[in-house]
């Protein structure tokens, strides 16, 4: 009881408060308007969107690139190799807006990139401008979030049985029928709980789209702040977060149904 007691305070409560507050309109009353003046916006709409195809682009990149990485970091022996396995778990612990803040030191405007541009050939300013589009968006996810990719990988090839690649080999498969057939089947699980971690953390990713400055890129969680702090229109905001909980919520459930059929 204890333990559920600290969850209903600290969680159920405030959400049930959202809720409520998503409802009741600020005339007074219970009422479904402030559900559909949102879902009739347009900025609702785009923000949606934009959200989605975000979330799904970023989980698509850190899935590919977080599978090479660890194909690397696992099979093909480098020297540090084991310090940056262990760099990975460090890399997990930073804050996404300092990974935002290191981009924008090398490629914003007045960046590290830009800077030797300018120096180089003269032009008062640099060419990379891309971090203030949706497209530094992206790779701002991708590289804070490949490593979620990457440690559940790391530990999956970790028990894989190398007898069954030395097997592969002497049979005369080459590297990617390898990777194919027998280490990408045993990654499969590994990658469907990395993927939705993901995808579920970068539907909520609020830091990374506030800190690269991208003003035309305007997400949920955006969405949500500036409906609450900006415009003080809290049942909008509140209508906008209940959403964005339930498209998280509904493909954490989608993921567990998928995985427990699976057997993973």
């Amino acid at each position: 009881m204890p333990p559920v007691a600290v969850l209903a305070l600290a969680f159920l409560y405030p959400l049930a408060l959202v809720v409520q507050q998503s409802v009741t309109p600020d005339e007074g009353g219970v009422s479904l308007d402030p559900y559909a003046d949102v879902f009739a916006s347009e900025v609702f709409r785009d923000a949606l969107t934009t959200t989605v195809w975000l979330a799904v682009g970023s989980t698509v990149g850190c899935l590919v690139l977080g599978f090479v990485l660890a194909l690397i970091i696992a099979f093909v022996p480098f020297p540090g190799g084991k310090a940056v396995a262990r760099f990975i778990d460090v890399f997990l612990s930073f804050p996404s807006f300092l990974i935002t803040l290191a981009l924008l030191f090398i490629y914003g405007s007045v960046g590290m990139a830009n800077g030797l541009w300018t120096d180089v050939t003269g032009a008062t300013e640099g060419p990379f401008h891309f971090l203030t589009t949706p497209w530094g968006v992206l790779l701002a996810e991708i590289t804070y979030f490949t490593p979620f990719v990457m440690r559940p990988l790391l530990a999956a090839f970790s028990q894989l049985d190398t007898g069954q690649l030395e097997v592969a080999s002497s049979l005369g498969a080459g590297p990617v029928r390898i990777i194919r057939q027998v280490i990408l089947p045993e990654a499969l699980p590994a990658l469907a709980a990395g993927g939705s971690l993901v995808l579920v953390m970068c539907l909520n990713e609020f830091g990374i789209v506030l800190f690269t400055g991208a003003k035309d890129v305007t997400t949920l969680p955006m969405l949500v702040y500036s409906k609450a702090i900006l415009e003080s229109d809290y049942p909008a905001a509140c209508v906008v977060a209940v959403v964005n909980i339930a498209i998280s919520v509904g493909l954490y459930s989608l993921y567990r149904v998928v995985s427990r059929r699976a057997g993973a």
